[in-house]
């Protein structure tokens, strides 16, 4: 193989792909924005990594990065549920347009094989069932969750339903604008393989956790969020009752499947597009992750608000069979494991 493109890769998951890639023997470029409300004002490009420093949504740059290139993992985003409805532009030229161009540019010089970034928010609402079968449930109701009722229940029969595991048949049911946004790529790149002949593993990553993440900015995943407040002395603040289930996932977990991914495009007849959930098969709360962080470092316990965001979901967590039948993973790393270790790595400098 010649040279992979990471776009994104001066990123938190972007960076661990890209140390992934070399520890795998692979030729790596990097295409980054360096965007100051992502990045640290001192950010730097990887060292010993050849860097195209750009927008990947402005096509001279794309052209530029994408030469001599054999494939491309496509991290680069605009992440986290956003400040509010203005930041939808953003997130639709960040991420959509983004996409386009570069499966655009990818078209005319003829490479043919993508690892797209994808994530679990485009299920919307994970899995349920009800002693009628699988249940659809409705997006939850401001005034539902103003009084405390978080659980979704049956629409029909306004039973309790019971969370289940979310797996990549799922029907896609994006709940707000970056949700809206993961989904789109997902349908562009296919609309691309099918037109062109490329190969597309789409990775939905759950809650990606690890050293490295971003500090103190709203688009920054849960776990550095918590482990913010923590380095502040604070204690973390959970939102809802903290009940709401996820499936987090170590960085480092990440990379490899970004890495089996690729070799995964490799053998696959033109136009094959598939789906992945990158999880670690154990189901944890949001309060669990907050008490973890807290007595790994001594620090103050959560407090549980009772407040919520609108554009969260109750429960989704991932089925992971298919990702470890069908590529080349090692073993995720323990929640206990993992969790107790970031307690104390080094997150990155504020934006």
């Amino acid at each position: 193989m010649g040279v992979l493109l990471v776009t994104g890769g001066a990123g938190f998951i972007g960076g661990a792909v890209v140390r992934a890639a070399r520890a795998a023997g692979l030729e790596v470029r990097v295409l980054d924005s360096l965007r100051p409300d992502v990045h640290p004002a001192d950010a730097v490009p990887p060292r010993d990594v050849e860097t195209v420093v750009g927008d990947v949504a402005d096509p001279g740059t794309v052209a530029t990065a994408l030469r001599g290139v054999d494939a491309v993992c496509h991290q680069a985003a605009k992440v986290g549920l956003g400040v509010d409805f203005a930041d939808a532009p953003d997130y639709v030229r960040s991420n959509d347009l983004g996409t386009a161009v570069l499966l655009a540019a990818m078209a005319t010089v003829g490479i043919d094989r993508l690892v797209l970034a994808s994530s679990m928010v485009v299920y919307g609402e994970g899995a349920y069932a009800s002693s009628r079968g699988p249940v659809a449930v409705p997006p939850r109701r401001a005034e539902d969750l103003a009084a405390g009722r978080f659980e979704p229940i049956d629409p029909e029969t306004g039973e309790d339903l019971e969370p289940r595991l979310v797996t990549e048949d799922a029907r896609l049911d994006p709940r707000n604008v970056y949700a809206a946004t993961k989904a789109q790529q997902e349908a562009l790149a296919t609309v691309w393989a099918r037109e062109t002949g490329g190969r597309v593993a789409a990775l939905r990553y759950h809650n990606v956790y690890g050293p490295g993440m971003p500090r103190d900015t709203p688009y920054a995943g849960v776990a550095a969020l918590f482990r913010s407040q923590l380095e502040r002395g604070e204690a973390p603040t959970v939102l809802e009752d903290g009940a709401q289930r996820r499936d987090f996932v170590h960085v480092d977990d990440v990379a490899a499947a970004n890495v089996a991914a690729l070799a995964w495009t490799a053998g696959r007849p033109a136009g094959s597009v598939r789906a992945f959930n990158v999880g670690s098969g154990e189901v944890r709360t949001i309060g669990d992750l907050a008490l973890a962080l807290s007595e790994a470092r001594g620090g103050p316990r959560p407090v549980v608000t009772g407040g919520y965001r609108l554009g969260d979901v109750r429960h989704v967590t991932a089925s992971s069979a298919r990702l470890r039948a069908e590529l080349d993973v090692p073993p995720p790393v323990p929640f206990d494991v993992g969790v107790r270790a970031f307690a104390r790595a080094p997150l990155r400098a504020a934006p």
